[in-house]
């Protein structure tokens, strides 16, 4: 995995090959119960309330742990270009959706070589501050690590599933 911040741009880029098929990966990232089974690091886990993948649409969604502690975030749509990207404005929010801002701005590509498919996300903070205090102690690098650990094992799972 390839992890870069950039502090003068206020930007963190992220990129992650998978050995998988782009329409798999694809839907990992865009299918609500795909979503679920990785989006959030051990031993939290991802539970999404409301989910609607369009334009203008959004995601409402809790990390929630293993004491019960729910952190809701919302991502709104803002473009959608088929199993090539797609970009959504994330912010913090309570349980009733009301926004904690300011929030960022997330981009992800998706390249497709042989059966291997990287996604390339670039997510700009409004905030240098915002950014600083996600970026503490290496949190969300080790979050985002877990993550795509927990994607990697899902492709896997999915990929066996589809050959036989």
């Amino acid at each position: 995995m390839e992890f870069i911040v950039n502090k003068e741009t206020k930007t963190v880029s992220i990129a992650k090959e998978f050995n998988a098929e782009l329409s798999l990966v694809w839907d990992a990232y865009t299918k609500r119960e795909l979503l679920d089974q990785w989006w959030a690091p051990k031993p939290f886990t991802s539970v999404t309330k409301v989910m609607d993948f369009e334009v203008g649409g959004r995601r409402f969604y809790a990390m929630v742990g293993p004491d019960g502690t729910e952190r809701w975030a919302v991502q709104k749509y803002t473009s959608i270009t088929p199993k090539t990207n797609f970009k959504f404005f994330n912010a913090f929010a309570d349980a009733d959706e009301n926004l904690q801002l300011p929030g960022s701005d997330w981009s992800f590509d998706f390249i497709a070589l042989g059966d291997t498919t990287t996604v390339s996300v670039s997510i700009y903070n409004e905030s240098l501050e915002r950014m600083e205090r996600i970026m503490a102690d290496g949190g969300f690098q080790n979050g985002t690590e877990m993550q795509l650990q927990n994607l990697e094992e899902l492709l896997a799972k999915l990929s066996r599933q589809n050959a036989h």
